[in-house]
């Protein structure tokens, strides 16, 4: 969530800044900005009639000392009693009023953020490695896993519906093969905690992170009174870890690493990447999260970075690192890079990863807060996101980078280890152990 002081002293920088997103935020700002010169009108009003309220006691007993009759005295306490009541009230839901509109606009673009509309006027910062030329013509993972029998599309269509997948034997292997390789990579060389959340999450917990209340089209709720919704990504837990909590600053940056299986109704993408596993309604995920000073925040998103970009690296697959304009970033993000895998048979890099630095816009949310050196003055966290990485593109990326031209699959030397020393996937979801 914005500051709402800063929207106040700052309303023409907050629009300007927020219309490079190229979304309407007009109406919703001019509510703020309404709410706001409410609240700031009704505030004194409040704070005088109970200054006057705290010494009518005074006045009350100084009447009856001196003999005096104290029934308009009193009479008047009782009607300003009731017009604290009745302001409050006001104050209240104007301040409600306020916060709702707020919760509805995104966060602002940092200024090193690219002004944009498109994907296509993201700035490429850098590259790793270089893709593979074949000599024979490459297979869509959709088409080779299936031959390899190690994806079945139609069973998770017949199991769930559109948009679910099954994977088994060797892919199933490979899935989980991946999620350790992740988890162990960022635990044991990139200094995270692992935690393993709860794979739902409550109303509380996603507006904290910034899904709710304006993208609930795209979760799953549980059905009947329960105030739970399936998680969509493992953000949403982490971050909400310490939610209401003030943290000792001596102890940031905080680390979090989760694998958990992400749930998404991909409300809008009809039509879009619908073939494969691309975009799926359930799909597994390794997610960092830091929580950090503002100071260091946006160090720690190099490193964060860096951190996602080294399982790529060590899995031997080619891809690209963008800086994401303002009209592509995420709701909650100030910046954000995206990774990008190469896909030989789309011949184009695909996002594997988004890393956010929401800055103070979570932390606000979620009521996040630290003591610098263990006490003093409480100050908003910046909360950091970043996928490391998504696990169901990575199994995609391996199986096209790595096809052979008989259909088989090389396993990359980095997940031998977490396949039994198998150095191949061959055709009916076998494997072939390595010699070595």
């Amino acid at each position: 969530m914005l500051d709402p002081a800063n929207v106040r002293d700052h309303f023409e920088e907050v629009r300007s800044r927020l219309r490079t997103r190229g979304i309407d935020i007009d109406k919703t700002l001019e509510d703020v900005a309404t709410y706001e010169t409410a609240r700031r009108r009704l505030i004194p009003e409040l704070e005088g009639l109970k200054r006057q309220q705290n010494t009518s006691g005074d006045e009350i007993a100084r009447a009856k000392r001196q003999g005096k009759d104290t029934t308009s005295i009193q009479e008047a306490s009782k009607l300003r009693s009731a017009q604290i009541k009745q302001l409050g009230f006001q104050l209240d839901s104007v301040e409600r009023q306020r916060d709702i509109a707020l919760l509805n606009l995104p966060n602002l673009p940092h200024p090193t953020v690219p002004v944009g509309r498109t994907a296509a006027e993201n700035v490429e910062v850098r590259r790793h490695g270089v893709p593979r030329e074949f000599d024979f013509t490459p297979q869509a993972h959709w088409d080779l896993g299936p031959a390899l029998g190690i994806i079945d599309f139609e069973r998770g269509t017949r199991v769930a519906g559109a948009r679910f997948t099954v994977l088994s034997g060797a892919g199933a292997r490979l899935e989980r093969a991946l999620i350790n390789f992740m988890l162990d990579l960022h635990t044991r060389d990139h200094g995270y905690v692992e935690v393993l959340p709860p794979f739902m999450v409550n109303a509380a917990s996603l507006t904290g992170t910034g899904q709710l209340p304006k993208f609930e089209q795209d979760l799953f709720k549980i059905a009947g009174d329960w105030d739970l919704y399936m998680v969509p990504t493992a953000e949403v837990p982490l971050t909400n870890l310490h939610r209401g909590e003030i943290l000792d600053g001596r102890d940031l940056p905080m680390k979090y690493v989760a694998y958990t299986p992400c749930f998404r109704s991909e409300a809008g993408s009809y039509g879009q990447d619908v073939r494969g596993l691309i975009r799926q309604h359930q799909f597994d995920k390794v997610e960092l999260v830091k929580l950090t000073s503002a100071e260091s925040s946006y160090d720690e998103l190099e490193t964060l970075t860096a951190d996602a970009e080294e399982v790529l690296k060590r899995l031997e697959l080619p891809y690209r690192t963008v800086l994401l304009c303002t009209g592509d970033m995420g709701f909650s993000s100030a910046k954000t890079y995206d990774i990008e895998v190469w896909l030989p048979s789309q011949k184009t890099y695909r996002e594997i990863s988004s890393c956010s630095n929401t800055e103070a816009f979570q932390a606000r949310r979620a009521n996040l807060k630290f003591r610098a050196g263990g006490s003093g003055k409480a100050e908003l966290l910046h909360a950091l996101n970043g996928s490391g990485l998504a696990v169901g593109r990575t199994l995609i990326a391996i199986l096209e980078n790595f096809q052979e031209k008989d259909g088989s699959v090389t396993i990359p030397s980095a997940l031998r280890p977490y396949m039994d020393g198998k150095e191949k996937i061959t055709k009916a979801g076998a494997t072939v152990k390595s010699t070595m």
